[in-house]
């Protein structure tokens, strides 16, 4: 699917398939077409080229009304003069069901996001996360197809987030719905997808659950946008079982996923290693391994962050319940990384 405003391409040939019952998250920076996407598949945007279907029924041209889709918006959409009960009840009186079905619907979705008992309230009387849940059982109450969701959490706190991240989740598998939720906050996705596509200038750049395009990035944009990571050049001097790859910071074994390209011996590549992935000891290890000193600490209870200084550069070193926090820089100790935590990128 291509669509353009004007001469700007958002989305590029964008080719997806998402399963029934599945959460599956549209991810990527500011611009990158994960909105446009959305609005697509919810009927607000008619693409220039390629086709939008639901199972087999083609909706490229199709109203959003005719869809069956919930959607759910950052800014939540609620109105201010309705009681809950009635922005709850909105979709369904559009639709002209009897009365009774309507209490009765609208009482069902409400106790599906923890609400029972606020069908009476206003809207201004309910905290961020009670309107966010409001406005879920409204997206839920149709009894939609799809569930689309366009960043739902970034208008609340760290801490409520966490708890309707949770809930989301569980919302959707109670429903057997499926979702297709759009974020930049990759925690957020990492916590809540099934699967998820990551979007960089109106393409897809990699699909995968979250361990895959976590451990396992295809490019430099996907490693970089997940988390942190330290990138190291280098160049491969061997490919027999495993590539060994010659670095500033030393030789480095490497373990490929099973569907990953084999580099060749000569190539130029980029390392990525994740700031968890190293291990610390006072010992040299046999393999994998780098010799250096903790130049700055960041102590965080259960987290240690250091910057850790080799003759070859600087790393990024995270531990978790750490026990070097007060070895100075006066002290050498080792860093070492298991071959299945070295991920080999193309330069």
């Amino acid at each position: 699917m291509t669509k353009r405003f004007g001469d700007t391409v958002a989305l590029d040939r964008v080719d997806l398939k998402i399963e029934p019952g599945e959460i599956f998250f549209l991810l990527g920076p500011s611009g990158c077409g994960k909105t446009t996407l959305l609005r697509s598949i919810a009927g607000f945007l008619v693409p220039e080229e390629g086709r939008i279907l639901f199972g087999e029924e083609e909706v490229t041209h199709q109203p959003p009304h005719l869809r069956n889709t919930g959607m759910m918006f950052q800014s939540y959409a609620l109105w201010p003069h309705f009681t809950v009960a009635q922005n709850v009840a909105f979709g369904l009186e559009e639709r002209k069901l009897p009365r009774p079905e309507i209490t009765r619907r609208v009482e069902e979705a409400l106790a599906s996001v923890r609400m029972e008992g606020y069908g009476a309230r206003r809207v201004h009387e309910l905290s961020g996360g009670q309107q966010q849940r409001v406005a879920l059982a409204r997206a839920l109450v149709i009894r939609p197809r799809c569930l689309l969701l366009d960043e739902p959490l970034s208008n609340l706190d760290a801490k409520l987030r966490l708890e309707m991240r949770t809930e989301i989740r569980r919302i959707c598998k109670e429903s057997g719905l499926t979702a297709i939720y759009v974020t930049h906050d990759q925690k957020e996705a990492l916590s809540i997808a099934d699967r998820m596509a990551l979007l960089e200038n109106g393409q897809v750049r990699q699909i995968g659950n979250p361990v895959d395009v976590y451990r396992a990035p295809v490019s430099r944009f996907v490693s970089d946008f997940m988390g942190e990571t330290n990138f190291i050049e280098g160049q491969v001097r061997a490919v027999n079982n495993q590539p060994i790859i010659d670095t500033e910071l030393g030789i480095f074994a490497a373990t490929l996923p099973a569907n990953a390209t084999v580099p060749k011996a000569g190539e130029e590549c980029l390392l990525s290693i994740r700031p968890e992935s190293w291990r610390l000891t006072t010992t040299a290890p046999a393999s994998n391994g780098v010799a250096g000193r903790i130049r700055d600490c960041t102590y965080l209870g259960e987290m240690a962050q250091y910057q850790f200084a080799a003759p070859g550069g600087t790393l990024k070193i995270y531990e978790l319940n750490p026990r070097f926090v007060d070895h100075g820089s006066d002290r050498d100790i080792f860093a070492s990384v298991s071959p299945e935590d070295v991920v080999v990128l193309p330069r």
